[in-house]
């Protein structure tokens, strides 16, 4: 089993991280998918996805739980049966599983030099302490999208904007944390987070 990670940022809170190698055959044969779960993945196009939602399953029996545990609400966001707190990324050949008793969020993201090309969509404030001649620029532009689509994910608020409601506070590259704040009509709204890069993606988990 190509469980590639697993951290523990406090006593509530869990993060696994799965580096996808096994095919889709490999990966179907070992779990039990509710129906409307193996119709969505059969109706998948692309079998990248397919294995992406699939290891997102063995996550969860990492935790413990089975694809039946798992709902999603109105807005997208999933939860657990149990209370818990679940949030679920996957890029590429990783995918993660945040579990905790907090509010959490998580991304991963493969780390692209034509993230710069969109830049300007996703960043206001942090362009103020971003240098575009730095030799690390693009690794610290896909650690502020993988903030703020795990803010994103954590805030589940129909409206949220990336540029204008997410803002992340300077970090260094030798950092592991940094604090970022939701500013939404009119309150503020404070996050711890936690960051690592591997094998060329960026992954990013902010918690409540």
């Amino acid at each position: 089993m190509p469980l590639y990670k697993t951290i523990v940022p406090n006593s509530q809170t869990t993060v696994k991280i799965w580096k996808i190698n096994e095919s889709y055959d490999d990966l179907i044969k070992d779990i039990t998918l509710k129906p409307n779960s193996l119709e969505r993945v059969l109706g998948m196009k692309s079998e990248l996805h397919q294995r992406g939602f699939l290891s997102v399953r063995h996550l969860l029996a990492e935790f413990g739980y089975e694809d039946a545990d798992l709902f999603y609400d109105e807005n997208g966001k999933p939860h657990l049966k149990d209370g818990k707190n679940i949030s679920i990324t996957h890029s590429f050949n990783f995918s993660a599983v945040i579990v905790s008793d907090l509010i959490i969020g998580i991304d991963i993201e493969k780390q692209r030099n034509k993230i710069s090309i969109i830049a300007h969509k996703f960043i206001d404030y942090e362009f103020d302490y971003l240098n575009e001649s730095e030799s690390y620029y693009i690794n610290k532009l896909t650690i502020i999208w993988c903030v703020k689509e795990s803010l994103y994910k954590l805030f589940c608020t129909p409206g949220l904007s990336f540029k204008q409601h997410c803002l992340v506070i300077p970090f260094a590259m030798e950092d592991d944390d940094t604090i970022a704040w939701i500013d939404y009509e009119e309150k503020k709204y404070r996050y711890n987070i936690n960051f690592l890069e591997f094998e060329g993606f960026t992954c990013a988990y902010a918690i409540a």
